[in-house]
């Protein structure tokens, strides 16, 4: 039984300088870490800043576009209006006419 107990005591001998061996690698290594120089985290870029000129331009030219497109429908609006009116007396006078020469005149 001594000889078990022999065993066991040298066991437990060398845990526990293998213990004291793997902490003192453990701090070894935690002092390595902060003996690294930290560096600096870059900050963060600017958003980027789009050009307004662009889209100011197109705003401009799509208020002018719009303008025009108004401008012709309302000439249209005005054509068949015209027409409208034209054919219109033109029928009454063509009617007229017929009946003064259904009349005999």
């Amino acid at each position: 039984m001594s000889d078990a107990l022999d065993k066991a005591e040298a066991a437990a001998r060398e845990a526990s300088v293998n213990t004291a061996a793997v902490q003192i690698a453990l701090a070894a290594v935690e002092l390595a870490k902060t003996a690294q120089p930290q560096q600096a985290a870059a900050p963060p870029p600017p958003p980027a800043r789009r050009p307004l000129g662009l889209y100011v331009a197109a705003g401009i030219g799509g208020a002018v576009a719009l303008t025009f497109l108004a401008m012709a429908a309302a000439l249209l609006a005005v054509a068949v209006a015209v027409g409208g009116t034209c054919a219109t007396v033109c029928l009454l006078v063509l009617r007229s006419m017929w009946a003064d020469f259904q009349k005999g005149r």
